[in-house]
C-alpha cells in the first residue's frame, strides 16, 4: 500500500487541530513556515494542504492577510429534477423555501449573441447562429450559491413574448413554462455533471477561493420532437452546496 502523500497528512493534522478547538472559527493560522517546521515538511506541502482545506470550505484565504479557519456555513441542498420546474417555475426557489432561506437571483440577458462552437453543437444549430444568452447569479439569504449561463436559439423564441427569460409577462417562469406559452412542449432534460476547479471569475462571483472545487453541470432541455431548445452551464461550489438528483418513478 502506498504511503499517504505528505500534503494529505498535513491536511488531516490541520483538520484535527480545528476539531480539537486549537484553532476556532475566525482564527488566523500560523505562517506556512511555522506549520512546516512543526510538522517537518516544506512550505509547499503546507500550501497544498491549505489549498485542499480551502476548497473543502474548512479554511479560507484572505489576500494579503493569511489563512483563517472558516466560519461554519450550512451547505445548501440543491435538488436537480426536471419535474420540479412545474408549477412554480423555479426549482431553486422551492429548494430555498424548504431550507427556510430567502431566494433571489440577478440576471443579465443579451439578445442575438452568436453561438460558439460548443453551444451550437449542444443546441443542434450552426456555429454563429443567433441565440439569447442569459447569465444568472443565484442567492440564498443574500449569499451567492450558484451561477448559470443559459443559451436559447433565437429561431425558437424570437418575436414572441418569452424571448427574454427575465423580461415580459412570463419573466422568471422557467424554461418549461415559458416554452409552453409558445407551443413548445419540453419532454426531458439531460444533465452532465463533472467536478473541476473554479475559474478566477467564478471564484470571485461565488466568494470562494480561486481554483476551489465546483460542480459544473451541462444541462440541455429537449422538446417532444427531440429538438434542443435551451442549454446551460451551471456552476455550484462543492464546499457550500450538495447536489441531489430526484428521479420520478412512473408506475
Amino acid at each position: 500500500m502506498s504511503e499517504q502523500p505528505p500534503y494529505l497528512r498535513i491536511a488531516d493534522e490541520l483538520r484535527q487541530r480545528i476539531a480539537e478547538h486549537v484553532w476556532e472559527p475566525g482564527d488566523r493560522l500560523p505562517s506556512r513556515a511555522q506549520i512546516g517546521q512543526e510538522c517537518g515538511v516544506g512550505e509547499n506541502v503546507v500550501r497544498r494542504a491549505q489549498e485542499l482545506l480551502i476548497s473543502q470550505g474548512v479554511l479560507e484565504g484572505r489576500a494579503g492577510s493569511g489563512t483563517y479557519v472558516a466560519e461554519p456555513r450550512e451547505r445548501v441542498r440543491v435538488v436537480r429534477s426536471s419535474a420540479r420546474e412545474q408549477p412554480s417555475g423555479s426549482p431553486f426557489r422551492q429548494d430555498m423555501k424548504a431550507l427556510r432561506l430567502q431566494s433571489d437571483w440577478e440576471s443579465r440577458t443579451d439578445a442575438k449573441v452568436l453561438a460558439p462552437a460548443e453551444i451550437a453543437t449542444r443546441l443542434g444549430i450552426a456555429e454563429g447562429e443567433p441565440c439569447v444568452r442569459t447569465t444568472y447569479e443565484f442567492l440564498a439569504d443574500g449569499k451567492p450559491v450558484q451561477l448559470s449561463t443559459s443559451w436559447e436559439p433565437y429561431a425558437v423564441t424570437g418575436g414572441t413574448l418569452v424571448v427574454l427569460p427575465e423580461g415580459g409577462p412570463h419573466a422568471g417562469a422557467g424554461v418549461v413554462n415559458r416554452m409552453a406559452e409558445i407551443g413548445v412542449t419540453i419532454s426531458h432534460a439531460v444533465e452532465q455533471p463533472e467536478p473541476r476547479h473554479a475559474t478566477a471569475e467564478e471564484a470571485s462571483l461565488l466568494g470562494i477561493q480561486k481554483a476551489a472545487l465546483v460542480t459544473h453541470i451541462r444541462r440541455t432541455y429537449y422538446s417532444v420532437e427531440g429538438r434542443p431548445v435551451e442549454t446551460a452551464d451551471i456552476v455550484v461550489p462543492a464546499a457550500h452546496c450538495e447536489i441531489v438528483y430526484e428521479i420520478p418513478i412512473n408506475r
